[in-house]
């Protein structure tokens, strides 16, 4: 054990060291460690059934200790899982999420510790604001979502099925990621491609000559998809990329190239969303909530699924005429009745004849560097923090970097990771996760990291990675979530940084962090041309800024159908019928949706962020804390958007 690189916990992950024979051996001890401690805490008497002597210090801080000392284990796999996926990491870790499961559960029902937090609950009267009252009114919470008052028989119920949605959730991301990976496109034809931009061409040729093919290879990423939906001229080829996004690990699953020992119908996620969703709603009965959408709003601010609903659907209405109007106006530009897979590139060109701007013009102006440069140039203005690069740091592929985030005098506040390029063994999307939280617990400090992942278009032999607007955007979001976990103030883990935030709050410092990718003289910190460093002209800065809302309405729209979706799912799931969540998209859309979608669209079976991610009966967080982001903007606008 001493040789394991996962147990080494006083230290950043060694993720080069990280084998999957490391895995389950690494959290096979953890867990029968914690559990020994557990026990030997309640044997000496600091935790029996809360009694007298019971307080935070000397009950409650050996088990935030234990706490963060499972997470330093398990978050590296869990990390690796996602940005370095290998047919045996995966089986591993599928191996291991029961286990994991069982424990967590086994711990959220047990009537000692829940008797414990009780006490310790007492004796924090009057300080209920602190961060210790916080991390116990958390756990009580928690105790009672897991069902610790259940009766034995249902309490084992209970952990079978969050075992098993552990399981699924994984196999669920799982299917997307390899329905992605059997997909592929073989051209040879240049006029074909006409329209997309240099950096895909490039990358699509080295992929092809890696296979020892003529002409271009493209895989089925992000980048890949955008490019040809925004900018192929081919519309045959815009319908052929946005089947195989819309698609991905479903019935529907336009592959064009399966392993030998695997059919599409392998990655079909249907039957996966359905035992989902009919695990989660008896998990939610057998605690006392009549659907999962109440239940998953217990621990968060909106008050009730009438509230969402109700706060949802105004916004549609406020919405939805709008995004009528924008979509008449993209198709009388177009001269004809549009598609889904026209959408895009359409709107490009709208854009680019309106604003006289598109994404191709922006881009030598937005390399990665120099964003980046910017960027921790707003945060040196806004908290007087500087973000260093620092080599010579343990990393799981070769395109990572790590940043130290410091203060003027050299004091260090957390790192961060970044791995911002697409890869076929790495999930889709964007995201900021833990790989450290901050802890000071008996003279111990534990400095934040984060782990900040994007997917965008990568260096090229020509040019660098460049950025459209949008990714810029996206960057912005995602170091908004990482400076929310690495400006934490708070010492214990369970609270600190993203932990403790109610769901629908916790996108407010991702979308505050937006507004300044639009700004004047942020716009001019973060660009500088590829060759010639040329900042982005004032002509350009005006028209993006003037774009700003173009097609507002058709955005919004999407995004509410989405999150109306969502909750809808999980509170009117009939456990003798099922979900038919076709059937409800469909009505969704027709209440909603203003671009009707093409019969084969199964976006559904590969919405990671509700049946795979933390979303669920929650998707409608993004436009609650948008809310919160704009009122906090505004303070920034009326006093200057470097107001320290």
């Amino acid at each position: 054990m001493e040789t394991n690189p996962l147990l080494a916990t006083d230290r950043l992950p060694e993720f080069s060291t990280i084998k999957p024979e490391h895995v389950e051996p690494a959290l096979t001890y953890t867990l029968n460690a914690n559990r020994e401690r557990l026990e030997k805490l309640f044997a000496e008497g600091e935790g029996q059934d809360g009694g007298e002597a019971a307080n935070f210090e000397t009950a409650i801080l050996p088990l935030e200790e234990l706490g963060d000392r499972l997470s330093r284990v398990w978050g590296p796999i869990s990390h690796l899982h996602a940005v370095m996926n290998s047919p045996e990491l995966r089986a591993v870790y599928n191996k291991c999420l029961p286990a994991l499961s069982r424990y967590q559960t086994e711990l959220a029902q047990d009537t000692r510790l829940w008797h414990l937090y009780q006490k310790v609950s007492e004796s924090l009267s009057g300080a209920e604001n602190s961060p210790a009252a916080s991390v116990v009114s958390h756990a009580l919470r928690d105790f009672r979502l897991a069902g610790v008052d259940l009766p034995e028989a249902k309490k084992q119920q209970f952990k079978a099925l969050i075992e098993e949605l552990a399981r699924l959730s994984a196999r669920f991301d799982q299917n997307v990621l390899d329905s992605m990976a059997a997909w592929s496109y073989h051209e040879t034809q240049p006029a074909h491609l006409a329209g997309l931009p240099t950096s895909t061409m490039e990358q699509a040729a080295q992929n092809a000559r890696d296979k020892s093919l003529d002409g271009w290879l493209f895989r089925l990423d992000q980048p890949t998809y955008t490019a040809f939906v925004t900018h192929a001229e081919n519309r045959d080829l815009r319908r052929r990329l946005y089947r195989a996004w819309m698609t991905r690990a479903s019935d529907q699953a336009a592959s064009e190239r399966v392993p030998s020992d695997q059919s599409k119908a392998d990655f079909d996620n249907t039957a996966t969303i359905e035992r989902i969703l009919e695990l989660r709603h008896e998990a939610a009965g057998l605690v006392g909530f009549d659907q999962f959408a109440a239940f998953s709003l217990a621990s968060k601010m909106a008050d009730s699924v009438t509230d969402v609903i109700g706060f949802l659907t105004d916004l549609a209405d406020k919405s939805r005429t709008a995004a009528r109007r924008e979509l008449a106006e993209l198709e009388t530009f177009a001269g004809e009745p549009l598609s889904a897979w026209d959408i895009a590139y359409w709107s490009e060109k709208l854009r680019e004849a309106r604003y006289s701007i598109s994404d191709e013009q922006l881009r030598p102006y937005l390399p990665l560097d120099r964003v980046l440069e910017g960027m921790f140039e707003v945060v040196h203005r806004l908290y007087g923090l500087v973000a260093t690069q620092v080599d010579g740091i343990d990393v799981w592929h070769e395109d990572v970097r790590y940043f130290e985030l410091t203060t003027a005098d050299g004091t260090v506040i957390g790192g961060f990771y970044t791995d911002l390029f697409a890869r076929p063994d790495k999930r889709s999307g964007a995201w900021m996760d833990e790989c450290v939280c901050r802890k000071d617990i008996a003279g111990h400090l534990a400095r934040p990291v984060a782990h900040l992942v994007c997917n965008f278009a990568a260096a090229t032999g020509s040019m660098p990675s460049l950025l459209t607007h949008n990714d810029v955007v996206t960057l912005f979001h995602e170091f908004g979530h990482t400076l929310h976990h690495l400006l934490t103030r708070v010492e214990y883990p369970s609270v600190s940084g993203i932990n403790g935030v109610p769901w629908d709050a916790v996108e407010l410092p991702s979308q505050f962090m937006e507004n300044f990718a639009w700004e004047p003289d942020v716009l001019q910190m973060i660009s500088g041309h590829y060759q010639s460093g040329e900042p982005l002209p004032d002509v350009l800065l005006e028209k993006l800024q003037a774009s700003r809302t173009f097609h507002a309405g058709l955005h919004m729209v999407r995004q509410l159908e989405l999150a109306i979706f969502d909750l809808r799912l999980h509170a009117e799931f009939n456990p003798q019928t099922g979900s038919d969540f076709k059937a409800l998209l469909d009505e969704v859309r027709a209440q909603v949706a203003v671009i009707e979608q093409p019969e084969f669209n199964r976006f559904v079976h590969a919405f990671s962020h509700i049946f795979a991610g933390g979303y669920a009966a929650g998707y409608y967080s993004y436009k609650w804390a948008e809310v919160l982001a704009a009122d906090a903007w505004s303070a920034f606008k009326e006093q200057g958007i470097f107001d320290q």
